[in-house]
């Protein structure tokens, strides 16, 4: 029986003799399972198209496109992208017959307590936090990122998928490890999105270099700036604050900078209000939680109210009148009447040209003048420049040759402004020597009596010239401080000019000063009678109270 058993299982594929059968079969399904294994695993291996980020087209929904990004830029392990965790309503207990069934069922409790122990872990994972516009996933509206570290790969995945993001507002960065190599390669970041862009955040990100300034470029759009937490110091404060303004440039986009919890001291406060005496553009900041004291306080205070014209500042402003002269003169047929005959005969002859071909005929014609008519120019010039000054400003008469240069320059005719699109004409560079367009007149004299405040009407007294002093800024937050009373003094007089300027003035016809002033929580008492004095000014200034106060007059009076 047993020969007759083992007869059919006798074939030309047994093993050899001396082989167990049941090693044999063992064998036979190893090598089997080894030849059917690399058949499933080695396609992934082979692709390359993961290896290709750059012919990946985006498709506007940032988690797939994210995920796809880093998948093809060889992470294994990325963040995710999940909606901002929102507040949950308060829990309101129910009765119904369903609630305890489901509370009721063991599967369900204890598949319940898995998901609760797993959402406390991924909670620590990274992830990549935004808020969507009426739960549309193309339309990412702010994106937020804390807690780990931001690498130059990650932006450079963040410059494929996040210009496709059409209704992007804001980029909030709260510690994520930046460092200056990689701030600058998010600053060539921002101008790939998407226009609606306004926002940005870095918060908890303290930089050697303090580079935070190249956010405020001229170029830039920036609208929202918040650098709270970043250990800026004095000689960032420098930078923050040449950035605001200087006598030749001055940012026109930012609304709101917000640079509490820092380390500014008196000298940083100084370049800050260094900044606020020609921005007319910025309407919020904040600078609560420094290390102000009394002498920068009272630098911030001065700008707000009248001061004083510096040399450099009297000198550009009457270089700035000269050339508004020309212009006017350029533009009046009466006014050229009086004007040197030659050019007049030149620009008649020229009827029908282009105004850009004018431009440069003039251009050349003036070079050709004899000396004599040249020093009628500048002396007309000049004498149209102390009518505008009055007579009055006490200059000592070292002033005449910088202006007389000036008016050289100015009497040219030549109406330039650096080129730009046209919707950005309030963000010209006055003096720059970057490369010019020529643009009709009366839109770039239109502009740079908005723009520039050394244009505004001043007031002479004892020889010096005073302008009227930053009336944009409308919220300042000077929240725990190191001011006294001394500062505080400061702030009085500050409140108390405002006060008159805005009765003088009409609501309707320009901002009118501070709506809002924080001071609380600095070394003085809250009962000083100079803060007493200040609450009560501000008191109807401030739109939030004077909005709650007329609500609860309508409660009692409908």
């Amino acid at each position: 029986m047993s020969s007759e058993q083992s007869a059919p299982g006798a074939s030309p594929r047994a093993p050899r003799p001396g082989t167990q059968k049941s090693s044999g079969a063992v064998t036979k399904k190893g090598e089997r399972a080894a030849k059917e294994k690399p058949a499933t695993v080695l396609p992934p291996v082979g692709e390359e198209e993961p290896k290709s980020p750059e012919e990946y087209q985006c498709t506007g929904v940032l988690e797939i496109d994210f995920a796809e990004l880093c998948t093809r830029w060889g992470y294994t392990d990325f963040p995710k992208v999940v909606n901002r965790p929102r507040p949950h309503p308060p829990f309101v207990p129910s009765a119904s017959l369903s609630e305890k069934a489901t509370l009721d069922d063991p599967r369900l409790s204890g598949s319940c307590s898995l998901n609760s122990l797993e959402s406390k872990y991924v909670f620590f994972r990274p992830t990549i936090q935004v808020e969507l516009e009426q739960e549309d996933s193309k339309s990412v509206k702010e994106i937020y990122i804390r807690g780990w570290k931001v690498e130059e790969r990650i932006l450079g995945i963040f410059s494929k998928c996040l210009p496709p993001l059409t209704q992007l507002q804001a980029i909030n960065f709260w510690k994520v490890g930046l460092t200056d190599k990689t701030l600058t390669t998010f600053i060539e970041l921002l101008p790939l999105c998407s226009s609606t862009l306004r926002k940005v955040s870095l918060e908890g990100n303290p930089l050697p270099e303090q580079s935070y300034h190249k956010l405020m470029a001229l170029d830039s759009t920036i609208a929202h700036l918040s650098l709270r937490n970043n250990n800026i110091d004095d000689r960032g404060a420098q930078l923050l604050g040449q950035a605001l303004s200087t006598l030749h440039s001055c940012n026109r986009t930012l609304v709101s900078l917000n640079l509490g919890f820092n380390h500014i001291g008196d000298e940083g406060a100084g370049y800050i209000a260094d900044g606020l005496r020609l921005n007319r553009s910025l309407l919020w900041l904040s600078l609560a939680h420094n290390r102000i004291q009394d002498k920068g306080a009272l630098k911030l205070a001065e700008v707000l109210r009248a001061f004083e014209l510096t040399h450099t500042e009297v000198v550009e402003r009457r270089r700035l009148l000269l050339e508004k002269g020309t212009q006017e003169r350029s533009r009046s047929p009466s006014s050229s009447r009086h004007g040197d005959s030659k050019t007049d005969r030149e620009k008649s002859q020229m009827v029908g040209i282009s105004n850009s071909a004018l431009v440069d005929k003039t251009d050349k014609t003036q070079t050709m003048k004899t000396p004599k008519g040249l020093g009628k120019k500048k002396e007309k010039s000049w004498d149209l420049a102390k009518k505008e000054e009055k007579s009055g400003s006490g200059q000592s008469p070292t002033q005449g040759t910088p202006k007389k240069e000036d008016a050289t320059k100015a009497g040219k005719g030549k109406v330039t402004i650096p080129e730009q699109k046209p919707s950005r004409i309030k963000g010209i560079k006055i003096g720059s020597r970057e490369k010019r367009s020529i643009l009709p007149e009366s839109e770039l004299v239109e502009a740079t009596e908005v723009i520039n405040p050394l244009l505004e009407p001043v007031e002479h007294r004892d020889g010096k010239v005073f302008m009227p002093g930053n009336k944009v800024l409308l919220h300042l937050n000077l929240l725990r401080n190191r001011i006294t009373e001394v500062g505080l003094e400061g702030f009085l007089a500050t409140v108390q000019y405002q006060m008159q300027f805005s009765k003088a003035k009409s609501v309707s016809k320009g901002p009118v000063g501070l709506l809002w002033l924080s001071l609380a929580k600095n070394f003085f008492a809250p009962q000083c009678p100079a803060y007493a004095i200040i609450q009560e000014l501000m008191l109807p200034r401030d739109p939030i109270k004077a909005k709650l106060r007329e609500d609860e007059a309508m409660a009692f009076f409908p």
